[in-house]
């Protein structure tokens, strides 16, 4: 049975986290097919574009980028989302989470991933990135989806920490979208940790 390329990155991240990189992940997996603040606009693209750049950014993209079709966008977009996340949760809180978070987190994101998706044009895929760096300590920020023309995010991932009186941790990923100002919380799930605070991100 072949796997999806984003959950044979899930795989990859997992092992090589879970054994602080002591194990090497399979060949298998590894094999290839074919070839800022929270809710800020994405550093990713202010630090990598000023003002005078704009007007250039979308030919230079249109010159290198092939033309996705959405399959590839979501696969691609889900790969680098599992690597942001991984990447946030750390060596201490990944190996407790991601056994949920994979079954049950990650096929929601791909959800809305495919959705928005859906609301471009294939020519126009090539113009969304994933930002990286996310956000540690207590910061909600996972990874956004943002316009490499325009710097403007379109979709917003994020988790935050929760603490119910009389219950122990847990972690609430949810999503804000461009519509509406990044206003409204569209919860994905919730993750139990434990009663004690748990660790902070990235660490």
């Amino acid at each position: 049975m072949k796997l999806p390329k984003w959950l044979r990155k899930v795989l990859v991240v997992t092992i090589t986290v879970c054994t602080f990189g002591l194990v090497t992940p399979p060949a298998s997996l590894m094999a290839a097919d074919e070839p800022a603040a929270d809710d800020s606009p994405s550093s990713d693209w202010q630090n990598n574009h000023s003002g005078s750049q704009m007007a250039s950014v979308a030919s230079e993209q249109e010159t290198r980028a092939p033309i996705l079709t959405r399959q590839q966008f979501i696969e691609q977009t889900m790969e680098k989302a599992v690597v942001q996340s991984y990447e946030k949760f750390g060596r201490k809180i990944a190996p407790v989470i991601k056994e949920e978070f994979r079954d049950v987190i990650l096929p929601r994101i791909e959800e809305v991933i495919a959705s928005f998706a859906e609301q471009y044009p294939e020519e126009q895929l090539q113009y969304l990135a994933v930002t990286e760096n996310p956000s540690g300590g207590i910061g909600e920020r996972i990874f956004h989806i943002y316009r490499v023309d325009t710097g403007e995010d379109i979709i917003r991932f994020h988790v935050r920490r929760e603490h119910p009186p009389q219950d122990g941790y847990w972690f609430q990923f949810h999503y804000h979208t461009y519509h509406d100002h990044f206003q409204t919380h569209y919860e994905l799930g919730k993750i139990y940790w434990d009663k004690n605070t748990p660790p902070q991100w990235r660490t």
